[in-house]
């Protein structure tokens, strides 16, 4: 326990140096995991469905909701990108819905962070639209709290804060709860319909956002950089894991003043827009989106093509 603790010491000691270097720079690699649960049990039991259509749903539903990313930061700024991958023989490049929806699962452009400047932007794609999105970076109310655990051999410390659900953000959407409770009524009356009644159902009305969410951060003293992955910032210390409402963002790797240099700036493509109007033109694109397809007939769900 004691060689333990000196050798915790003098890596930090060595990083704290590292940090404090006129060109210091560093790099981490994240994986982000975001639940399926509520997803999955959406197309369960669906009779209209084969094996062989959920198998692919599930695979293009891993590939949204398990992704790696990389931080390269400095002392002040930073930028935080999705790894690029090939895809696998046979499933092609990435289709139009699958790259709106890639979008609303945190995936897609480069997100710029200046904690010194307190701004951030990041280039995001949407239904064929580019948007540079610029704004103030949140404040978040940490709490520091006394728990710490080892991750990558860091000693972390953990904090706590609530903020916001942007509406934007798919990845915590989660089923209404009075659509659990009409769904066991649906299932008591079912041989009240009528014959030759088809029951029209919608996707989205099926799930709901909620209107704030606890994040839970680990942050280390021993690389004492207030960065962390997408918007999250403030710590004193690199952010190495959060757990934001369904979604898990866990560092998998660390790299500090590498001889490779990379050019941390801004991104600069896309119409120049504020957080809120980018959420706003969203939810309005999605909501006229869930009308097209209720006006379409049939189970009046959103049919998001993923890919070809």
């Amino acid at each position: 326990m004691l060689r333990k603790t000196i050798l915790s010491l003098v890596f930090g000691a060595l990083a704290f140096t590292q940090v404090h270097a006129q060109d210091f720079q560093g790099v981490a690699v994240y994986e982000s995991k975001t639940s399926t649960s509520d997803f999955k049990a959406r197309f369960e039991g669906n009779k209209d469905m084969t094996p062989d259509m959920q198998k692919m749903i599930e695979e293009r539903m891993k590939k949204m909701f398990e992704k790696t990313f990389i931080l390269n930061f400095s002392k002040t700024t930073s930028i935080y990108k999705e790894e690029e991958k090939l895809d696998a023989p046979g499933q092609g490049g990435q289709g139009g819905g699958m790259r709106m929806m890639s979008s609303m699962m945190g995936g897609g452009g480069t997100n710029f962070k200046n904690i010194k400047d307190k701004t951030y932007a990041v280039d995001k794609e949407f239904m064929g639209k580019e948007f540079l999105v610029k704004d103030s970076l949140p404040n978040y109310a940490w709490k520091l709290e006394g728990e710490t655990k080892l991750i990558g051999g860091y000693n972390c410390f953990k904090a706590t804060t609530v903020r916001p659900v942007s509406q934007a953000d798919f990845r915590n959407f989660r089923p209404r709860k009075e659509k659990k409770e009409e769904s066991k009524d649906e299932t008591k009356d079912e041989t009240k319909k009528p014959e030759g009644e088809v029951k029209k159902t919608n996707f989205m009305e099926d799930f709901e956002l909620p209107k704030e969410v606890t994040i839970t951060a680990w942050y280390t003293p021993e690389i004492p950089i207030s960065q962390g992955p997408e918007n999250y910032w403030g710590l004193p210390g690199l952010i190495l894991e959060v757990s934001d409402g369904k979604t898990v963002v866990l560092c998998s790797k660390i790299v500090l003043n590498s001889k490779e240099k990379v050019e941390i700036k801004a991104p600069t493509n896309g119409k120049e827009i504020s957080q809120k109007e980018y959420d706003e033109t969203v939810t309005k694109k999605m909501e006229e989106f869930r009308q097209m397809n209720q006006g379409r007939g049939g189970n009046g769900g959103m049919q998001i093509r993923m890919g070809r």
